[in-house]
């Protein structure tokens, strides 16, 4: 690898210091790095085409921001978990010496996994679109009031929540809002969507885990403030009649991996504080 971008977390000073210091560690064996704020995000769009590898420096939101960049790219990304729970990190503060002196061997393995793209259209005109590693999410504002939303598989009529929300979420996305709301444990492999209500009234309240290369179109009937949400991070305000067309995304989110491949199932365990027996 010649040329390495290192993301850091601009409220955590801890991360700006250990960028600092991974990147003294990598320029002393030969490798040209690049520093900045994982929120700097059109500065991050400019650079990161020339770059081997992106380094987040931070929690799941960290990789979040610079997944739904690096994958128009095709570079990997390796994370170090600075956060909470870290399901997407490879590195923890205490190991990423070792660890990252194995990427630099080639001594790892690329996982990819599906991203989402979705189109907001509001009349005949396609406003903004989105790519999302985790979720997007169609729902209500503050206002204790439900949405009604008329939700189409592949352009034919599924049902109308009503309801707080609906989550479409990837395999990734599975572990995160769409888990908290009762929905199934994907493993990260799959490129199925899950199709999640949130406090659904009167109306379908179970989780569909959709086929591989189904298209979501979901048109939006309030009265009130709606919202888009796109892996938590990003929100756009809906009108009623607006709609939403999410499908898998043209593009890839590549990530380095040092463990084997059934990782997923014991990173799990750990996350969630569960045990597990052999």
């Amino acid at each position: 690898m010649k040329q390495i971008g290192i993301l850091h977390h601009p409220k955590l000073p801890e991360s700006q210091h250990l960028a600092e210091e991974m990147a003294h560690y990598l320029e002393e064996r030969g490798v040209s790095t690049w520093l900045c704020s994982a929120w700097d995000e059109d500065e991050v769009a400019r650079c990161v085409g020339g770059f081997d590898l992106l380094i987040t420096l931070g929690g799941d939101g960290t990789i979040l921001r610079a997944a739904r960049i690096a994958a128009q790219h095709s570079v990997p990304i390796l994370g170090l978990n600075l956060g909470r729970v870290g399901f997407l990190a490879e590195m923890e503060l205490e190991d990423w010496p070792e660890k990252l002196q194995r990427v630099l061997t080639g001594e790892y393995w690329l996982e990819e996994r599906v991203m989402l793209q979705a189109v907001l259209w509001r009349g005949g005109d396609a406003l903004e679109d989105f790519e999302a590693l985790n979720d997007v999410v169609i729902g209500r504002t503050s206002l204790a009031r439900v949405v009604r939303l008329a939700t189409y598989i592949d352009g034919s009529y599924l049902t109308t929540y009503v309801a707080d929300g609906l989550i479409v979420a990837t395999a990734t996305g599975s572990t995160a809002y769409a888990s908290a709301v009762g929905g199934p444990i994907l493993p990260p492999e799959l490129r199925n969507m899950l199709l999640i209500p949130v406090a659904s009234y009167l109306s379908l309240d179970r989780a569909i885990v959709l086929s591989e290369g189904a298209k979501v179109e979901v048109e939006v009937s309030t009265d009130h403030r709606a919202i888009l949400t796109v892996d938590g991070q990003i929100h756009t305000e809906l009108k009623d009649a607006d709609r939403v067309a999410v499908g898998a995304s043209p593009h890839t989110c590549r990530f380095v991996r040092l463990q084997d491949r059934a990782y997923f199932y014991r990173n799990l365990m750990k996350r969630l504080r569960l045990p597990s027996h052999t």
